[in-house]
Order: structure tokens, then C-alpha cells, then sequence
């Protein structure tokens, strides 16, 4: 595996994680629709430091150093809505120390102004979420329609990796029935506008990810996170 990039925090937690995100431009016209893919996001955001807390989110089988999607398309292919495509997720832990892990995934659309989109919702984004109840847990609280909120259930061991919680990623198909039409009689002609909604929308998706240390990890996590929690004798999660 490539060289991991660590985010380091303090012994008590780990704040900010990886911010990830890709976008994807939608351009149409009346005569069809085409799709290309941008990329929009950089680095990570890392807060105060200490050598001992470190997690990264790994894509494919490899750590995503600052662009999420990165592979997500063979050379010259061109991306369709209603396509499910490999986008397999998972956590690896790359401090020294064992932790507990959280998953925080933000769903989103902008227009060419960088302007959320209100009329299309997040829904039609559709990142699989995998391994719920059995390795990770989905904090219903914190989850909106925009943002999921997952939990890895066990103590993550320092150079460990979790089981995949993403695997594929499809944008819903029905995007191309968000259509308004407009009518304009000029004498004898009647001309009709046909406008997507997507047209020069992109969707985003951020993934972060971090991490508290295994000792007093119940009040690590309230106080990090704001969580209450309850972990068992054997190191098993739970969220109360």
C-alpha cells in the first residue's frame, strides 16, 4: 500500500479528518444530454498535533491523498447517470494507538456559482452503504438528507483496516426529469424551452473521517463528538 498520510490530533481526540469531495458537471440541450467529470477538492484539514492518532480514508484499495473519485472512470469513458460504478470505502488506521472511528459522508449539489441546488435532492446521489449493523452502525440522530453519520462497532486496531462501509456509487437516473418547459407565440410559431434542472450542476461528496483513542474512548467520543455510547467488555460499540 502507497504511503499513508496520517492526521494528527491531540491525546484526547481527533477533529477534523480527511475532506473529500468530487464533482460532477451535468451539461444538456434539447437534443440530448452529455456528462463530464471535474474534480474539485484538494487536501485534508488536520488539527493540533500528536504523533499518536492517525486515520485515513482509503479508496479502492488505496489511501485517497486529496481527491475522492480520482479512478473512478477508465480513460476516455464518459460518465452516465444510472451507471453503478466501483467505489469501494474503508478506513485505515495509520496512528500508533488503537481507536474508535466515525464516518461523517455530506451529499450535495452546486450550481456553476458554487450555489447549493435546493430542487435536486441529495438522494439522487447514491453512495451504497454497506456492512450496517455488522461492522458499522448508522447514527440515525446525526444523519440528515444531506449527511450520514456511521460508526465502526469495534476498536480498530493501529495498522488496521475496517471493513468497506461504500462499495458502488450511481447517480439516480431520474436527474434527467427534472425538466421545465417554456412556451413563446410569435405570430404563427410557438417556440418551446426546454430546460434540465442539472444543467451546469455538479454533485458533491465529502467523506471525513475521524478517530478517538482507545483509552476512555466512552468520554472521548462524548466529548469529541457529542455522542453518547456504551462499549462492552469485548471493545464492542454501541450507540445509546
Amino acid at each position: 500500500m502507497k504511503k499513508f498520510k496520517k492526521i494528527l490530533a491531540s491525546p484526547i481526540t481527533t477533529i477534523a479528518a480527511f475532506v473529500l469531495a468530487a464533482g460532477l458537471l451535468l451539461f444538456s440541450s434539447i437534443g440530448g444530454a452529455r456528462a463530464a467529470l471535474t474534480y474539485f477538492s484538494d487536501d485534508y484539514a488536520a488539527n493540533i498535533q500528536l504523533q499518536e492518532i492517525g486515520v485515513t480514508l482509503v479508496e479502492n484499495g488505496a489511501p485517497a491523498e486529496g481527491e475522492l473519485l480520482k479512478g473512478l472512470l477508465a480513460e476516455g469513458e464518459q460518465f452516465k447517470p444510472g451507471v453503478s460504478y466501483k467505489e469501494q470505502l474503508n478506513v485505515y488506521n495509520s496512528g500508533v494507538i488503537n481507536e474508535y472511528v466515525r464516518v461523517s459522508i455530506h451529499k450535495y449539489w452546486l450550481d456553476e456559482n458554487g450555489e447549493k441546488i435546493r430542487t435536486l435532492s441529495p438522494d439522487l446521489i447514491k453512495l451504497n452503504l454497506v456492512n450496517l449493523g455488522s461492522d458499522w452502525l448508522l447514527d440515525s440522530e446525526a444523519s440528515t438528507e444531506e449527511r450520514t453519520v456511521l460508526y465502526y462497532n469495534k476498536l480498530l486496531n493501529s495498522q488496521n483496516e475496517t471493513p468497506l462501509f461504500a462499495d458502488r456509487l450511481t447517480i439516480d437516473g431520474s436527474v434527467a426529469d427534472h425538466v421545465s418547459e417554456t412556451k413563446k407565440t410569435d405570430g404563427r410559431y410557438t417556440t418551446i424551452t426546454t430546460v434540465y434542472e442539472y444543467d451546469g450542476a455538479r454533485f458533491c461528496i465529502e467523506a471525513r473521517v475521524d478517530a478517538v483513542q482507545e483509552h476512555n474512548a466512552k468520554d472521548a467520543v462524548w466529548s469529541a463528538w457529542g455522542r453518547r455510547v456504551t462499549i462492552d467488555e469485548n471493545g464492542v460499540l454501541s450507540l445509546d
